[in-house]
């Protein structure tokens, strides 16, 4: 039996690794009694984060608790591998942190699958999230668990990823490698993997108290480790990628790359990744630059470039202005090799062995508990067929999704108990159009498209904290124009302006943090209090879409859905069901929000992803 000591809080803890078969006898042991005593942390050390891998291997499952800590070698196989699989499936109150990683290494690489271990499982990361979902850039602690523990724990909570990264390079190894490389029984590799079911197990009851004492509800815990289940499965699932398109997708982008930065070349811009020779040189052109970065420097980002090429957030000429071509070429370049780099190439390189992308689906990615996807899928210009053409539903399906119809807007009109606009969603029926009707309000029957873009740009910035500048550049208007419509946006819908007021002088009142519809905490930056309205909308627009998932669920359709993109439903069925199937995710998808109509629209397209957005297959 190898034994590691070290202090926890001032407190002696024990890591034991059993080698021999009478050492795993006294891991058994400890089991049953601290079974009985408590939940048991659970975590594991495999060879790096590709789990669905053809070279991805699990080397070793960790249990414990507040004292003690079992490093059990799984790698070794024979009785270790069998009293680790065992006591995994005898533990009825289990620890994890991030428990969505851990499922899927315990059921890609022993065989239990996560259906086996969630209903036991309490996700120490989601009370965390819970408590301050803020990030360590945002002046939060963040979640992960070292730091977490130095908060909550032990001030002097080592950085034993530290010291592994120093062993790793000690033996020649590199960060990424050193996890598959380095020897199983190496006495800090064992250290890290022992001490963090020990902070695992510390942190639980600290965080049970503080949720507790932050009066955050047991159903908002509840429902959040259901929504991670709900993720992990569709991770598990993963996409089929088309590997005939997608190989030669990343050359041709990469070719595109190089033919518009040979464009930019002629302008002055040797690399269009400098943002000192990109503002140079559209200077000499004769524009205007005049938002700076907070180091002083003009900006030339995609924000910028974009109304300079005359185009909107979804890539379609605005119609405002003769279109700058260096700053064409300039974005052109760099989506291309975004394109080519982190979507094409990113498919090849991380595909399982039965050609599947699984990205992780993080299901408190924001602040606001928004959902994000790994691999920039959920990053993908709206307007976009080319990337998307990669993903494709199973053989024999074609792919579906299903959109809530202006949710933003429904859910502010929701929650600010917008009178005209609920009159609106009440009486126009599932194809309403709340901004023609916003423009048709203010301007009569004369208002025209354009009126129609202004109003909506005028919206969104109300439910995403826009400013006049912002808002005049993404709409192709003069700030003039917007300031007068976001003047009258204000008089048409006057309960949007109050309910953001009040809802500030709400979490004034409670330290800088609003309590959303669903209880979630929601910490607001000092000198961007503004943000509320924005917080308060995308978070109660998330937990729309989970109580729509777990309604999905309750149907039947968990094996059709692949991806929660926003406030869209990514699914596979069965081509001759689909149009039944689609029906039913509506279904699932349409509820009511404070007296306001929540509804979906479910469009059928092809084989691939990129069908629905105008892909011919």
């Amino acid at each position: 039996m190898i034994e590691l000591r070290h202090d926890v809080a001032g407190e002696p803890v024990t890591v034991h690794v059993p080698e021999t078969t009478e050492d795993l006898g006294e891991f058994w042991k400890w089991l049953y009694r601290a079974r009985g005593r408590g939940p048991i942390a659970i975590d594991t050390e495999t060879t790096g984060l590709h789990i669905f891998g053809p070279s991805f291997r699990l080397r070793t499952v960790q249990f414990g608790d507040e004292r003690d800590a079992w490093v059990i070698l799984y790698e070794r196989g024979g009785y270790h591998e069998s009293y680790a699989r065992d006591a995994l499936l005898r533990c009825r109150k289990i620890l994890i942190h991030n428990a969505a990683y851990d499922w899927l290494v315990l059921g890609q690489c022993a065989g239990i699958p996560l259906e086996d271990l969630t209903p036991w499982t309490t996700d120490t990361r989601i009370l965390a999230a819970l408590c301050d979902p803020r990030q360590p850039s945002e002046g939060g602690a963040g979640t992960a668990l070292k730091p977490l523990s130095a908060k909550w724990v032990d001030p002097a909570a080592p950085d034993t990823q530290g010291g592994l990264t120093r062993v790793f390079n000690s033996l020649g190894f590199t960060k990424e490698t050193g996890w598959a490389n380095v020897p199983l029984t190496h006495p800090t590799y064992l250290l890290y993997a022992g001490l963090d079911v020990i902070y695992t197990a510390r942190l639980y009851p600290v965080l049970r108290r503080e949720l507790e004492r932050l009066g955050v509800r047991p159903e908002l815990v509840t429902y959040e480790h259901e929504i991670a289940r709900l993720c992990a499965t569709m991770q598990r699932t993963g996409l089929l990628v088309d590997q005939d398109y997608a190989a030669p997708l990343a050359r041709r982008l990469a070719e595109e790359g190089e033919t518009y930065a040979a464009v930019a070349a002629r302008y002055g811009v040797l690399a269009v990744g400098s943002p000192a020779q990109v503002a140079e040189a559209l200077a000499g052109m004769g524009e205007t630059l005049t938002e700076r970065t907070d180091l002083g420097a003009l900006k030339v980002d995609k924000q910028v470039l974009l109304p300079l090429a005359d185009l909107d957030r979804d890539w379609q000429r605005i119609g405002a202005r003769e279109p700058n071509p260096l700053a064409y070429a300039v974005l052109r370049a760099k989506r291309a090799a975004k394109w080519g780099g982190t979507y094409a190439e990113r498919f090849m390189t991380k595909l399982s062995a039965a050609g599947r992308l699984h990205a992780v689906i993080s299901p408190l990615a924001a602040r606001t508990g928004r959902m994000s996807v790994t691999d920039g899928l959920h990053q993908l210009p709206s307007s976009d067929h080319v990337v998307r053409r990669a993903i494709l539903a199973e053989p024999g399906h074609v792919m579906v999704s299903i959109d809530f119809q202006a949710i933003e807007m429904r859910v502010l009109a929701a929650l600010a108990n917008v009178r005209k606009m609920k009159e609106g969603f009440l009486s126009g029926g599932e194809k309403f159009d709340i901004h023609a009707y916003t423009a048709r309000l203010i301007k009569g029957d004369a208002a025209t498209p354009k009126d129609r873009k202004v109003f909506k740009g005028a919206g969104f910035g109300k439910v995403y904290g826009g400013g006049i500048k912002t808002i005049a550049r993404q709409t192709g208007a003069t700030e003039s124009e917007i300031a007068h419509a976001v003047a009258a946006y204000d008089r048409a819908f006057p309960e949007i302006k109050r309910a953001g007021k009040r809802w500030q002088r709400e979490a004034f009142q409670n330290h800088m943090v609003y309590i959303s519809a669903t209880g979630r905490r929601l910490p607001l930056d000092r000198d961007r209090a503004y943000a509320v309205t924005n917080y308060a909308c995308q978070s109660a627009a998330r937990d729309v879409l989970g109580q729509a998932m777990l309604e999905m669920e309750g149907a039947g359709l968990l094996e059709y859905m692949r991806l929660p993109i926003h406030d869209e439903i990514l699914a596979s069925a069965p081509k001759e069901d689909a149009a039944a199937v689609a029906r039913e995710f509506e279904r699932c998808m349409t509820m009511t929000l404070y007296g306001v109509p929540i509804v979906a629209e479910a469009e059928i397209g092809g084989r691939s992803w990129g069908s629905l957005y105008g892909a011919d297959f």
